[in-house]
């Protein structure tokens, strides 16, 4: 097999919020790589750091430990003006609600160009202009929207303006947090069916990050799960949903709705403990058990997922 180039590499990173008896640990020694030209997801419930470390890869959340890597430069703490740019530039950021992310008292012009304006990418006037009309045209909003305020528009069309503020600056790495949870469930499908043609069309790498299992099951080539600031399971899409080894991965998979209802009645919804674990003496690792199949555990609990996997593939 090929190498693929490694885009965002994330190795041994934890951040922290607050100090002293106030020092929370909201993400733990995450390792993962993201490379070029795939969609990345990252999922887990509310609070169990997904966003901190969308975040602390652009640069908006401080580390406190460890090494964020942009095409093999290290690009968190302390970094040179020129890098900060190129950060800016290559990586930029699909924020969750549409509404909020948007400044209401500028026009939609101004909210698109002002990483533009910033950073003045533009030779002339008419230049950003048209570069303002194309990326409203790429996103399926009419060129005259630019005019308007974000309260002129729907949750689905704000969203639109937000993935085009992100286009606008051509990067290579975008960071989609959670960008349909906020959008009715029509919506939703045309979003991604659009996050998915923008991707292709300009070669984008994907972060995605999500609480629902079934959302990035059809849009990620790779899935990692997080619980509570540390990745339990990490695995290509269809061997996670094959294969889910870790009971929180399970849990999960389990929450997912199905559109039986005599199937939905029948399921079974597994409820996951962390007490399960007994780390007092045999600690847990984070280990590779089948090719690009990684997950958290200790030795025990290793030998049984490997049995586990033997028994799938037999059936």
């Amino acid at each position: 097999m090929e190498e693929r180039e490694k885009l965002i590499e994330i190795k041994n990173l934890q951040i922290t919020f607050g100090h002293g008896r106030h020092k929370f640990v909201a993400v733990d020694d995450v390792n993962f790589d993201i490379y070029k030209g795939e969609t990345f997801s990252l999922v887990g419930e509310s609070g169990s750091g997904k966003t901190t470390i969308g975040r602390a890869i652009l640069r908006i959340n401080p580390t406190s430990a460890g090494q964020i890597l942009l095409k093999g430069k290290q690009i968190n703490g302390k970094i040179s003006k020129e890098l900060d740019r190129e950060v800016i530039r290559t990586c930029q950021m699909i924020f969750q609600d549409p509404m909020a992310s948007l400044n209401e008292r500028a026009k939609v012009d101004y909210i698109i160009s002002e990483g533009l304006i910033n950073h003045h990418l533009y030779k002339d006037e008419k230049e950003r202009e048209d570069k303002v009309q194309l990326v409203l045209r790429e996103v399926g909003l009419l060129p005259e929207f630019a005019s308007r305020f974000p309260h002129e528009f729907s949750g689905g069309q704000r969203q639109r303006i937000g993935i085009a503020r992100a286009l606008i600056m051509e990067p290579e790495f975008v960071v989609a947090d959670e960008p349909i949870s906020a959008l009715d469930v029509s919506i939703r499908a045309q979003v991604l069916n659009l996050l998915n043609r923008l991707k292709k069309r300009r070669g984008l790498t994907y972060l995605f990050i999500a609480h629902d299992l079934s959302v990035v099951r059809f849009i990620s080539d790779r899935i990692a799960v997080i619980h509570k600031g540390r990745i339990v399971e990490l695995a290509e899409s269809e061997e996670l949903f094959r294969h889910p080894l870790h009971p929180y991965t399970k849990a999960l998979l389990s929450a997912i709705p199905q559109p039986d209802p005599e199937m939905e009645k029948q399921k079974k919804l597994l409820v996951y403990d962390p007490s399960m674990h007994d780390y007092s003496t045999d600690k847990p690792v984070w280990t590779e058990i089948l090719d690009g199949h990684f997950v958290y555990g200790n030795q025990k609990e290793l030998e049984g997922y490997r049995k586990e996997i033997e028994l799938t593939d037999r059936a």
